[in-house]
């Protein structure tokens, strides 16, 4: 499916870790094309998807809003408590975000490289995507503290979110890419340009504008 010449990088890790700050670096210093694959699963439960119906036949009428949009914090007090639930939506969405995926890198060919953000890149089965993996990083005390602020969850709430996922240290032993994400935006970015520059497929003349 993939271009044997394309550079394709499954960018991942932890709920809170950082990934959006990596892509969006990513983007706006190397020009790198971003595919989000959290877009992809919430285009997968727009009102009057089919997948949207299906959760509503399971859950009731509750899992909607007024609008008629998914009820995400009814669904995520459902699916982060019960882990047979977390897998049977998961089994209805990835199809959805895989698909959407593929069609997109297809799209994206003449691209040298682009960028993949999969938070379940492991999780979902979506590893044969890419041509390499980084997974972004930090200890477990402080990625439960900024999850707990950046979406205003108490610690259990978070701490159900994190363990939901494959531990962090799993993802980093199966990454060629490890960025570390607990010392300062300036060391993260340091490392993130080390890579880029460490791993061939990129010429420097056209990510060395700025």
């Amino acid at each position: 499916m993939t271009n044997p010449t394309q550079r394709i990088i499954g960018l991942t890790g932890g709920i809170a870790t950082g990934k959006t700050t990596v892509s969006n670096y990513l983007a706006s210093t190397y020009h790198l094309p971003v595919l989000d694959a959290d877009l992809y699963a919430r285009e997968a439960v727009a009102p009057g998807s089919p997948i949207l119906d299906k959760l509503a036949q399971r859950y009731g009428s509750d899992i909607l809003l007024p609008d008629r949009t998914l009820n995400r914090q009814h669904l995520g007090n459902i699916i982060f408590n019960n882990p047979d639930e977390r897998r049977w939506v998961e089994q209805q969405i990835h199809p959805y975000v895989r698909e959407r995926s593929v069609k997109a890198i297809c799209e994206l060919q003449p691209q040298p490289a682009i960028v993949l953000v999969v938070p379940l890149l492991f999780e979902a089965n979506m590893t044969d995507l890419v041509t390499e993996i980084w997974v972004v990083c930090c200890p477990p005390a402080q990625q439960l503290e900024r999850l707990t602020r950046r979406d205003r969850l108490t610690p259990e709430q978070a701490g159900a979110r994190i363990s939901s996922q494959m531990p962090v240290e799993e993802k980093c032993a199966r990454a060629g890419v490890v960025l570390d994400n607990s010392s300062g935006l300036e060391n993260l970015l340091e490392q993130v340009d080390l890579a880029v520059r460490r791993h061939a497929g990129i010429r420097s003349e056209s990510i060395l504008e700025n």
